[in-house]
């Protein structure tokens, strides 16, 4: 279950008109506290990543699965059900299975949240875009900063 914080500042976002993948941002974010303050770890930065994301779409953050050809089948059918899940009445959860996970994340190291684990993940993930996705999205991000500057 996310944390009170994180739940409202998604709510912040989502009323600012914001994008569902920034208001999906604060899960990620809240699991990174969780893997540095040691309360349980993550194999990978991408695992990390995706706990979030699943998080916010049980939550019922607008994020749809990812699209085919961008990722593996079983991930995108995961997403579709958490997307579906965030999008009904919540249920209570299943204490067994949530132990289950707590306990198999605690074995993982938390070097998944580092920062330089973080660094290399959005270097490893821009490189994927082309040149002119990522020369929009800069100009995009200065036109917004001239914008709250002003």
């Amino acid at each position: 279950m996310p944390e009170k914080e994180t739940l409202e500042r998604a709510e912040k976002d989502r009323r600012e008109g914001k994008s569902p993948s920034t208001q999906a941002g604060e899960f990620v974010r809240e699991e990174m506290d969780h893997i540095r303050e040691g309360k349980h770890g993550a194999r990978s930065t991408k695992q990390a990543i995706a706990i979030g994301l699943s998080k916010a779409r049980r939550a019922g953050v607008k994020l749809p699965p990812p699209k085919s050809g961008t990722t593996s089948s079983s991930t995108r059918e995961h997403a579709a059900r958490d997307y579906r899940r965030g999008r009904r009445r919540t249920r209570k959860k299943s204490s067994t299975r949530a132990r289950a996970t707590r306990r198999a994340l605690r074995r993982e190291g938390g070097r998944a949240a580092s920062r330089s684990a973080l660094a290399r993940q959005a270097r490893s993930a821009s490189r994927r875009r082309s040149a002119r996705s990522r020369s929009r999205a800069a100009k995009k991000a200065a036109a917004t900063r001239r914008k709250r500057r002003s």
